[in-house]
């Protein structure tokens, strides 16, 4: 269910009353909640979904959200870091069978690591491999 399948207006009180409706979803059958919005809720959430939230508003409780693991709990953000810069290392390993013709087909897909930077010359690669040499 994306935006643009949100139903975000509400009719109650027999048709007389127009109102934001919530625009959380279930994670068990994917239908969106079904009760008003807040008025005061700038994210359209009724009170049980967040809609009374203002969000952390110190410097330690900001940095609390910031440091946070994940919301999922299967990864850490290390995890995150060491899979970004293997991709990066990836794309810079293709950027290099590209340049010397050794690769055929497509590029790699998908967004593009924080890290990566292209390499678009011979001099580069050679630079490249010189700093990062491929070890096994």
């Amino acid at each position: 269910m994306d935006k643009s399948d949100l139903n975000l207006t509400l009719h109650t009180a027999g048709g007389n009353i127009t109102c934001n409706r919530c625009t959380a979803k279930s994670k068990r059958s994917g239908e969106q909640c079904k009760k008003p919005a807040l008025r005061t809720s700038r994210t359209q959430k009724c009170q049980f979904h967040g809609g009374r939230s203002t969000g952390p508003k110190t410097k330690k409780g900001r940095l609390n959200i910031a440091l946070a693991k994940t919301q999922h709990g299967n990864e850490t953000r290390q995890a995150r870091i060491e899979r970004s810069a293997m991709s990066a290392k990836l794309l810079a390993m293709e950027d290099i069978l590209f340049l010397i013709n050794a690769a055929t087909g497509k590029r790699t897909r998908g967004k593009k690591p924080a890290s990566y930077t292209p390499i678009t010359t011979l001099d580069a690669a050679l630079e490249y491999m010189a700093s990062d040499p491929i070890t096994l």
